[in-house]
C-alpha cells in the first residue's frame, strides 16, 4: 500500500492558520511598539544612560561599591523610592567604604556619611541597594550609613547630623517624601530586621528638624 494522499483543502487550511497567526503577531507587535517604547523603564534591570562617576547629591563623593552588592534598576520609573533609611556602621568611615566594595559582604548602603561629615556615594539612587534586609525596602528606600557606634553618643557629631540632615532633604524633595519619622526610618524599624542601629542615641526629634530646616531652605 502507498501512502495517503493529502487533502488539498486540508493543506490549505493549515497554511492559511499558520500565516494568519504569524501576521497577527507582526500586527499586535507593530501595534504595540509605540506602547512598549513608553514602557520598557518599567521592566526592573533595565538600564538608562549612566555616566560612570556621577553622583545624585552635589558634594559627594564617588567610590563604587561592589556590583554584587546591589542590583541594576530604574528608580523611581520600576519602583518607587518613599522611605530614606538610616543606618549606623557599627565601625569607622573607612571600614564601612571598604567593606562595600567586597563581594563577597552582600549589602552596602547607598551612601555612607563620615563622622567629620564627608558624604561618600557608592550606588547610585536608580539602583537597589542590599542594605535593609528586606527585599521590599530596599526597592522602596535609599539607604545612608553613619559612621561609629549605637552604644556611643560621641559618634554622632555636628558635622555628621548636618550633612546627614542635608543628604536625606535633598533625597526627600527629589522623590516627594515627607520629612517625618514614618518616611524616614531607622535600619531598626524595617519588618524582619535583626539589626538595632541607629541606636538610643541617635537624635531623631534633633535629626528631623534639621532635615526640614535643610528642606526649607532649598525651596
Amino acid at each position: 500500500m502507498g501512502a495517503k494522499k493529502a487533502d488539498p483543502k486540508r493543506r490549505l487550511g493549515r497554511r492559511a492558520l499558520l500565516v494568519g497567526g504569524v501576521a497577527l503577531v507582526v500586527g499586535g507587535a507593530a501595534l504595540e511598539r509605540s506602547g512598549l517604547s513608553r514602557l520598557w523603564w518599567r521592566l526592573p534591570g533595565a538600564q538608562k544612560p549612566r555616566v560612570a562617576g556621577a553622583v545624585d547629591f552635589a558634594g559627594a563623593r564617588w567610590v563604587a561599591a561592589s556590583p554584587a552588592n546591589y542590583r541594576l534598576a530604574d528608580r523611581p520609573d520600576d519602583y518607587r523610592i518613599d522611605r530614606v533609611v538610616i543606618h549606623v556602621t557599627q565601625g569607622s568611615y573607612a571600614s564601612a567604604v571598604k567593606v562595600f566594595q567586597d563581594p563577597g559582604h552582600g549589602a552596602a548602603a547607598h551612601y555612607v556619611v563620615g563622622a567629620d561629615g564627608q558624604v561618600t556615594q557608592m550606588i547610585r539612587e536608580l539602583d537597589v541597594a542590599f542594605h535593609a534586609g528586606n527585599r521590599a525596602y530596599n526597592e522602596r528606600s535609599v539607604g545612608i550609613e553613619h559612621e561609629g557606634f549605637v552604644d556611643d553618643a560621641s559618634s554622632f557629631t555636628d558635622a555628621m547630623y548636618a550633612a546627614s540632615a542635608r543628604l536625606t532633604a535633598a533625597i526627600c524633595g527629589r522623590y516627594g517624601i515627607s520629612v517625618d519619622r514614618e518616611h524616614i526610618v531607622g535600619h531598626v524599624e524595617v519588618p524582619g530586621t535583626d539589626h538595632t542601629d541607629p541606636g538610643r542615641h541617635w537624635d531623631w526629634d534633633r535629626y528631623i528638624r534639621l532635615v526640614r530646616a535643610a528642606r526649607t531652605a532649598r525651596t
